[in-house]
């Protein structure tokens, strides 16, 4: 929720810098979300357990590197079009004391339009909780993305095909 509020604040902040550069959403990114983000975690997600075993040490930070980029650009265009949306946060069903693994549910409530249903998947990791899974709208993150690359996994491409292909698309992207 503190995130939340630190990232809605930077963007009203900055929504004329992101007028005049839709550029300078990374940098707000990088500095608000990437820190309570499972970087690592969401990447093995998504290549699957197989391919991430099958990795080397140097292509896993490759690949997480390449997909952490892909996803910034992705999600980040939504971020710059900031119109004074708010967010309501739902209470944890449960409690999250003795868990690993939750989800928070949460709605983006617009001035001009419905709510938009978002969850974010929580893993508790060195006693910090760290999201590694967006649904938006009942879509998730990692299922968009873990259909694309087990796809081309099985048509025989590697993970460095893979990173190659992830380089080339956020080139395109820029």
């Amino acid at each position: 929720k503190s995130t939340t509020n630190q990232l809605f604040a930077t963007l009203k902040q900055n929504r004329q810098a992101l007028k005049q550069n839709p550029k300078n959403i990374y940098k707000i990114v990088d500095r608000v979300l990437l820190p309570i983000v499972d970087l690592r975690v969401m990447s093995m997600s998504v290549l699957g357990r197989n391919a991430w075993g099958g990795a080397s040490d140097t292509e896993r930070d490759q690949f997480t590197k390449a997909f952490t980029t892909t996803v910034v650009k992705t999600y980040s265009s939504a971020l710059s079009a900031y119109t004074d949306e708010g967010v309501k946060f739902f209470p944890i069903r449960g409690g999250f004391q003795d868990t690993r693994v939750l989800t928070v549910n949460s709605e983006i409530t617009r001035p001009d339009g419905p709510s938009v249903p978002v969850s974010y998947a929580m893993i508790l990791a060195n006693n910090h909780w760290k999201v590694y899974d967006l649904n938006v709208e009942g879509i998730s993150l990692l299922q968009s993305f873990r259909s694309q690359f087990a796809s081309s996994l099985a048509s025989g491409k590697s993970v460095a095909n893979l990173i190659s292909q992830l380089k080339t698309h956020n080139a395109k992207m820029a």
